[in-house]
């Protein structure tokens, strides 16, 4: 597969950018190293090559207890707030429905 121009409005369009003519070049050649470099990857011989399903030889997770440990209590956590009522941090609303 090669990355052309086309490709690159088309990506362009997708993702809604506007891309200036350096920008475009500049991403058609660094897909295009990518692409490049998952082909030389797959020409190599795994023959014999167990996947890896962990990184360390345990081979699990180890967990260990959820604990509350350090907690500060709500005046320390309020003490510098820009904005706060009585028991809460107070901010701009966030979600508009």
């Amino acid at each position: 597969m090669k990355i052309d121009q086309q490709l690159i409005s088309r990506l362009e369009q997708l993702t809604r950018l506007e891309l200036t003519e350096a920008e475009k070049f500049r991403l058609e050649g660094d897909l295009n190293n990518i692409l490049a470099m998952v082909e030389r990857l797959q020409s190599l011989d795994t023959t014999g090559v167990e996947p890896l399903a962990y990184i360390n030889d345990e081979g699990e997770n180890t967990w260990r207890e959820d604990e509350v440990q350090n907690q500060a209590d709500r005046e320390e956590a309020l003490k510098n707030a820009p904005d706060r009522d009585e028991h809460y941090f107070r901010t701009l609303k966030v979600i508009d429905l």
